[in-house]
This record gives structure tokens, sequence and C-alpha cells, in this order.
């Protein structure tokens, strides 16, 4: 295959089982990049025997990591995947044909598609969830969010075929991100001064439910959908949890 002036940049922690199908999934970029926060699996090593540039770089946040591991490519046209997405062969024949007309002050949003619970996800705020992977780095940036980056571009337009996702490896997995993300969310609204309510305590997560399971159609995936439901809504449930427990408990105990 033709290689294109094009970096694939991926961060990666403990990813062995994904890795390899990420890298894979692009075989036109001529430069790859993984930033590895010190794995104790295989990551490194298959990594490397796919062709990957390996940086180990201590995790710094979900923006900056990825805005260093951007600066590590050689080109200006950048594909940044998280390791457990991949490029759909439709996606990847897509690039390939709009390579030459890409406008470089436009970000180029790729609809990813989830696979959970034994079925790929189609609703529910699932799919399409458009996400922005590829950019010139000339022109963006990452923005330094801890949780929710984004890269800051003048413009945007939309690819049709999807990038896969394979979003958890099992509920267990589910719970354990969701209590992660939650941290990191609790965090940010407290840094941004938001106090505790009870009032949204109760009423965020239930709203999070009749959002995802009814007006988004969360119904429609069946079992999968519910359950993907209620973890949203129990998500939710653990920021607001964590925010009073930073705001009083742990003001108390200081």
């Amino acid at each position: 295959m033709t290689k294109l002036p094009i970096s694939l940049v991926i961060i990666a922690l403990n990813e062995e089982a994904h890795i390899e199908r990420c890298i894979r999934s692009a075989p036109f970029a001529d430069d790859i990049v993984v930033v590895d926060s010190f794995s104790t699996d295989r990551t490194v090593e298959i990594s490397k025997q796919c062709g990957a540039r390996v940086f180990q770089e201590k995790w710094k946040g979900f923006g900056p990591q990825k805005a260093f591991a951007t600066s590590q490519a050689k080109n200006s046209w950048v594909i940044s995947l998280d390791a457990d997405e991949a490029l759909s062969p439709e996606l990847a024949a897509e690039i390939i044909e709009v390579f030459t007309s890409l406008d470089p002050e436009t970000g180029y949003l790729f609809p990813r598609k989830s696979y959970h619970l034994g079925r790929w996800i189609g609703h529910g705020g699932w799919y399409p969830d458009y996400q922005l992977r590829l950019f010139n780095k000339d022109k963006s940036q990452w923005n330094s969010a801890a949780l929710h980056e984004k890269v800051e571009v003048k413009a945007r337009v939309a690819m049709k075929a999807p990038l896969l996702h394979w979003v958890f490896d099992d509920l267990s997995d589910q719970v354990i991100t969701n209590d992660r993300y939650s941290t990191l969310g609790a965090q940010q609204l407290h840094e941004a001064g938001k106090k505790f309510s009870y009032f949204k305590l109760v009423t965020k997560p239930m709203s999070k439910f009749i959002e995802t399971y009814f007006f988004k159609r969360g119904f429609m995936d069946g079992t999968a959908g519910f359950i993907i439901s209620v973890g949203a809504a129990y998500s939710i449930f653990l920021r607001f949890a964590k925010l009073w427990e930073l705001q009083r408990v742990r003001k108390k105990s200081s």
C-alpha cells in the first residue's frame, strides 16, 4: 500500500489486547507514534513489532498526554486514536481518497461505533458518537483538559465511515472506568467552582437515564441498552457524590 504523510498517534497503558489492531488499521500511515505510560504488559513490545516509535511518558491527564504524543509526530497531518479504537476498512479507504483535498485548518470528525456486551451499540447516544481524530498539528492543538479533552480547530467536517471502538472489556471494566472517570469529573466541577447540590445529586442521574434510555432510544439495544443507561446514570451519581465528598467530608477532616 502507498504510504501517506500521516502520523498515527496513540496513547496507551496496558493495551496488549488492543494495540496491534489499532496500529494495523491505518496501514497507509508512514509514521506511528505510541506514547506509553509505563505499561506492565506487552504493549511496548507489540507496538515496536508493528513498527511504532515508542515513547515512555508519565501520565499527565488526557489532554496533556495527547498533546505530548502529537508533538512527537513527524508529519503535520495526525490521526489520534485511543488504543481501544481502530479505523474501519471503509474509513481507512475514505481517508486515503480525500487526503489530497484536506484543509489544514479543519478538523475531521469520525462517527464512532462502540462494541459492548456482545454487540455493536447503535442508540442511547453511543452512535454516531462523533470524535475529532484527524487534524493538522500545525494549525490545531489539544486543550489541557484532564477529561473530555478536545482538539481546538477553526472548522469541523464529518467523515462518513465509522471509527470502531471496543469500549470496555466487560461489565467489571465498565464499573472500574466509571469510577475513575467520575473522580476526574468531580475534580473538574470542584476546580471550576461548582458547589455540591442535593437537587442535582438526585435529579441528574434520573434525567441521564431518561435521556439515554428513552429519548435516545437505548431501549432499542435490548438488555445491553438498559444496562448501559443504568451505568450512565450511576456514573453521574458518582460524580456528584464525589463532589460532595470532596467539598464536605474531606473539608471537615482537613
